[in-house]
């Protein structure tokens, strides 16, 4: 009896939890649409809706045709090392006051949960937290032979994210510190434009569509391919449902408008989807049937309840300061 009270508690978790990564995949689906319209705009001057359509037809074909994923991995990477060069000339140009951001960061004048919770959702929250493992498992690397492998992946994963995310940080406060306004339609290009002028504003496009493309088909195969847990014909009209998704996404998007302000939802809401998922995990690795001989350190499982429970805190502040 315990043990069918045990497994019905761990689908009940199971089923849940990929409710929530459909519905923050959604969010960010919708949030990274908006994102490549932005980058269209930026490098041809359409309209963000636009850019937005021909976006979704994009990544519709990659799941369509194998070898354009192939080829969008190779040309994602290799703009993403433009984009950190990019952005470190542009953090350079604009002469940021470092030692002021340096003491601030440690020693902030006002602590804004509902920021913190936004910029942690959108580098790690909900369907990110599992999109490199899905990955890893589509391509047959599993077990714990791999461990190694897959430790690698995530920490140097996490690792360029939060570096580019302090670099253009960085660079921005540069833009806004001589006074600047940065402006509520595209705050970023407008960074890059004031920094690097028309050149790198153009480059700027670039990245940012490149980022978003495949921040769309990441974000659909992973939250399409937790469903795959609740029924089996899912498995059969995978691909289907994967750009029926993102069509979705794009209409909700046409419909509500306002990118900026969806890319930021987007992340407040997968900051709420993490304390969640990442408790589940942490259960998990208590679960030696599981493991299967694998010792996970206790180190990082204490680190990791930690900030579960600082991630929990800000979420309900968030929520707070939502309904407010």
């Amino acid at each position: 009896m315990d043990k069918i009270w045990l497994t019905l508690c761990c689908l009940v978790r199971v089923i849940f939890l990929t409710g929530l990564i459909l519905l923050g995949g959604l969010a960010f689906n919708i949030g990274n649409i908006a994102g490549a319209g932005l980058g269209f705009q930026v490098l041809f001057g359409w309209s963000v809706e636009a850019g937005a359509i021909v976006s979704c037809i994009i990544a519709a074909v990659i799941f369509l045709v194998k070898e354009a994923g192939n080829a969008m991995d190779v040309f994602a990477k290799t703009l993403g090392f433009v984009m950190i060069g990019l952005t470190l000339f542009v953090a350079f140009k604009a002469d940021p006051p470092m030692a002021e951001a340096a003491i601030k960061t440690f020693f902030p004048d006002h602590i804004d949960e509902l920021v913190i919770l936004t910029i942690v959702g959108g580098t790690v929250g909900g369907y990110i937290s599992f999109a490199g493992a899905h990955r890893l498992l589509d391509a047959g690397i599993s077990g714990k032979e791999n461990i190694t492998q897959v430790s690698k992946s995530s920490v140097s994963a996490i690792l360029i994210a939060s570096l580019m995310r302090t670099i253009l940080f960085i660079a921005a406060l540069g833009i806004v510190w001589k006074g600047i306004p940065l402006g509520n339609d595209n705050p970023a290009a407008v960074v890059f434009e004031n920094a690097a002028g028309k050149a790198g504003y153009k480059i700027f496009g670039l990245v940012l569509w490149s980022a978003a493309i495949t921040s769309v088909v990441g974000s659909a195969f992973t939250s399409v391919s937790f469903a795959k847990s609740i029924h089996p014909r899912i498995e059969k009209y995978f691909r289907h449902l994967i750009i029926a998704f993102i069509v979705f996404s794009t209409i909700i998007f046409l419909c509500v408008g306002q990118p900026v302000k969806l890319l930021v939802a987007a992340g407040a809401v997968n900051g709420l989807v993490l304390p969640l998922a990442l408790s589940i995990i942490l259960s998990a690795t208590f679960k030696k049937d599981l493991l299967k001989g694998y010792q996970h350190p206790k180190w990082l499982s204490m680190i990791g309840w930690m900030v579960v429970v600082v991630m929990t805190y800000m979420a309900f502040r968030g929520l707070v300061i939502w309904l407010k």
